[in-house]
């Protein structure tokens, strides 16, 4: 009987033995299933270190990091260059930039001072010939290049009397006191007796709504008005055909001839039709011809 018991031990304590060497342990948290693990041996612990260092990613390349694939990223963009100048800047900076782009004749009119489309378009001009990225703005590079290439501008280039060439006055301004505008210059002289006092670039309207031609005379003058039909601001308004006046336009500075008036002879130098409002009486000639 003693025996016996004595056999029954050793056999319960060789079946435990087994038991723990074939890895029959409570089931991990989160293994799942319900399933016993897997038996963890010297070679499988081995496998799954190796299998563990093959999946590492390789270290950054000098262009970028590397993605979960191993595959490098692109590079990571560079800054783009500060805008020193840039569309919608107004100031005598930019006065001087449209001076010496005009001089390389890349501006082909008077400075503003308004940094619109047309000055976009001559510095794009002026980068793609010297190889410089075409952002239409003006960066420190680009300004150095122009500033190289030019020369500090005079007061007339800065502000000239017009940027269009005068045409040859009509009979009709030869005598007192004329508003004479040209349609085929786009110019406005202001003469009396047949010499030339001031002058100044002018956009009329479109076929739709033409400036009219002919001989007018000055009805009346308004420093601030706004239209009645359009509801557009026109500055310093010097009315001389029904609702036709030369005024100052906001959008002839910014956007030159790209743009049409509704008939009026648009100003874009704001300083000088100022004076020449002050110089203009009711009843003073206007002519517009071709």
């Amino acid at each position: 009987m003693k025996r016996s018991s004595a056999i029954r031990r050793a056999v319960l304590a060789t079946a435990a033995v087994a038991l723990v060497a074939t890895g029959c342990t409570a089931q991990a948290a989160g293994s799942g299933g319900g399933k016993p693990s897997a038996p963890t041996t010297g070679a499988s612990s081995s496998a799954s270190s190796s299998s563990s260092s093959s999946a590492t990613p390789p270290a950054p390349s000098a262009s970028g990091t590397a993605t979960p694939d191993g595959k490098p990223s692109s590079p990571t963009p560079t800054p783009a260059a500060k805008a020193l100048m840039k569309d919608g800047d107004e100031n005598e900076q930019v006065r001087e930039l449209q001076a010496r782009l005009r001089q390389l004749d890349y501006f082909d009119r008077a400075p503003t001072g308004f940094y619109g489309s047309i000055t976009a378009k001559a510095v794009s001009g002026f980068q793609k010939k010297r190889g410089l990225p075409e952002t239409g703005s003006v960066d420190e590079t680009t300004w150095q290049r122009l500033l190289g290439m030019t020369k500090k501008p005079t007061a007339d280039e800065l502000k000239p009397s017009t940027s269009n060439k005068l045409d040859t006055p009509d009979a009709r301004c030869m005598k007192g006191r004329v508003l004479c505008i040209s349609k085929e210059s786009r110019t406005l002289a202001w003469m009396i007796d047949g010499r030339v006092v001031s002058s100044m670039d002018v956009r009329f309207g479109s076929e739709n709504t033409p400036t009219r031609e002919g001989t007018f005379a000055v009805g009346w003058k308004a420093k601030e008005w706004t239209s009645t039909i359009y509801h557009t601001p026109m500055p310093y308004a010097m009315f001389f055909s029904g609702g036709q006046a030369v005024h100052y336009s906001a959008d002839f500075a910014a956007r030159g001839y790209n743009g049409a008036s509704h008939g009026c002879v648009n100003v874009r130098d704001r300083a000088k039709l100022s004076a020449l409002f002050d110089q203009v009486k009711v009843g003073d000639k206007v002519v517009v011809h071709w």
